[in-house]
């Protein structure tokens, strides 16, 4: 019965892995890339051809490889091999690195909102926001090398923090105009309003909805500490989708009202989410209370997320390291237990990701959106190993057991990666072109290219001065 009492409940997996998958940046993200209140068929349709069978391929690995400590390179490892499986860890950690050049000037935002809460960060000339955020990171870089703890609870405080406002927040939004008789924009309900344009733009965006919605192989360590995991994984799966679905559709509707689908601000992923909070300040009769808040919130979860994502990638990809696929030197530490000259290799590439925009990008706004696409295009590339894992593991069922099965017919399980495979691979490569920049698609089409093929070259290193 003290074994039982200490399981994971369905409902218990499901609040878990929202939190994990899910953030109100992407209901904004969503609101200003696909036309608004258009956005609910997208994700809709996301949700149900893909985040759903997505979960539900995760619990069948985490249930298969519960004793698997390296996550997604482990299922590689176990199901295809050691080489495989290096490809995945560094696939895992590489993509981090847009990511890392994204959250300086995400910072310099949320500092800015703080103290003159306006929109003066659109404004910034380019090339001095790029400096500061190179400031900033190389700062951020001389922390990590200290292995603060200090920021890893930090990070926990502001996430669930902004968890937390974020459902306020979409409820405190529908529900002003009949507390408050806060005026509000008129939503057109007429089919026009909600149907979606599949042109060139949607098909070059889908990859921000992909990357929205993935993140959930976190959570597969859980599956086994389930009461009943057969049946309760799914089911905690399934509650999963419906919350992250409704609060995607509800606060969609939220937005609706402080900003006309119609006529979405220019600088909608810049600063969408401090006008959200502004204006329930206003509507509330608080001022800028909630805005200073939920800029206080952001500024320190930013600064905790850079520092955090420039340590534990690198600390998942060389503490499991195979010395066979890399250089010896990278696995260097200093008195604070910190891979130091993994962090140098860190320090190099985000350096360089902070300073081209420069030659490229005149406009804050610009940069911004960018980020935000080119992140959508890296990030995503580590999904494919788990869809990889998934049709190794079903073309080799026999092999292996498990305490729950999305599937038990070996070619529908196959199929389903594939299709999931198929659907991600698509969305990151019809993402790195942006029509209105040359630049910017030349630049997505690269980035993840020279990343990656830097994963070719470790091995050859660690071959070459290994045994020196």
């Amino acid at each position: 019965m003290e074994r039982d009492a200490k399981k994971i409940f369905w409902y218990t997996l499901a609040f878990m892995a929202f939190s994990t998958v899910w953030a109100f940046g992407n209901v904004v993200n969503g609101y200003s890339e696909f036309g608004g209140l258009k956005s609910i068929v997208s994700w809709v349709l996301i949700f149900v051809i893909y985040f759903i069978p997505y979960s539900l391929i995760v619990g069948e690995l985490g249930s298969t490889f519960k004793d698997a400590g390296g996550g997604v390179s482990s299922w590689i490892s176990s199901t295809h091999g050691k080489l495989l499986a290096y490809y995945t860890g560094w696939t895992m950690w590489v993509v981090h690195m847009p990511y890392i050049s994204q959250k300086p000037s995400r910072i310099i935002a949320a500092f800015s909102w703080t103290v003159f809460r306006d929109n003066r960060i659109s404004k910034m000339d380019i090339t001095y926001l790029q400096i500061a955020s190179l400031v900033i990171f190389l700062v951020a870089l001389f922390l990590a090398t200290r292995g603060v703890n200090l920021i890893k609870k930090m990070a926990m405080l502001a996430g669930s923090s902004m968890f937390i406002m974020s459902l306020l927040f979409v409820v405190m939004a529908i529900t002003a105009p009949s507390i408050t008789g806060a005026k509000t924009f008129n939503i057109d309900w007429s089919l026009d309003t909600f149907m979606p344009t599949f042109d060139v733009k949607y098909i070059t965006s889908i990859a921000i909805l992909v990357f929205a919605v993935g993140g959930c192989e976190k959570i597969s360590p859980y599956v086994n500490k389930m009461k009943n995991p057969s049946k309760d994984f799914p089911r905690g799966m399934i509650a999963l989708v419906v919350m992250v679905c409704t609060t995607a559709i509800l606060g969609t509707f939220a937005l609706a009202l402080m900003f006309d689908t119609n006529n979405i601000p220019k600088d909608l992923l810049t600063n969408g989410t401090y006008y959200a909070f502004q204006t329930l300040g206003n509507y509330y009769g608080v001022g800028n209370l909630f805005l200073v808040i939920y800029a206080i919130v952001d500024l320190i979860g930013q600064v905790s997320v850079v520092i955090i994502s420039i340590d534990a990638p690198l600390r998942m990809l060389l503490s499991s390291a195979d010395e066979k696929y890399i250089p010896k030197k990278l696995l260097v530490k200093n008195e604070n237990d910190v891979y130091v000259n993994g962090l140098k290799l860190v320090g190099v590439i985000v350096s360089i990701l902070l300073i081209i925009p420069m030659f490229g990008i005149k406009e804050v706004n610009d940069l911004f959106r960018w980020l935000v696409k080119l992140n959508a295009v890296t990030m995503p590339l580590r999904y494919l190993w788990v869809f990889a894992a998934y049709i190794f593991l079903k073309k080799s069922a026999e092999k292996f057991q498990s305490e729950y099965k999305f599937v038990k017919n070996k070619f529908v399980g196959m199929g389903l990666g594939a299709w999931c495979f198929f659907l991600t691979a698509f969305a990151c490569i019809s993402g790195m072109y942006t029509p209105e920049s040359t630049f910017q698609t030349v630049m997505n089409i690269v980035t993840p290219i020279i990343l990656l093929s830097l994963g070719l070259i470790m091995p050859y290193l660690a071959k070459k001065y290994n045994n020196k």
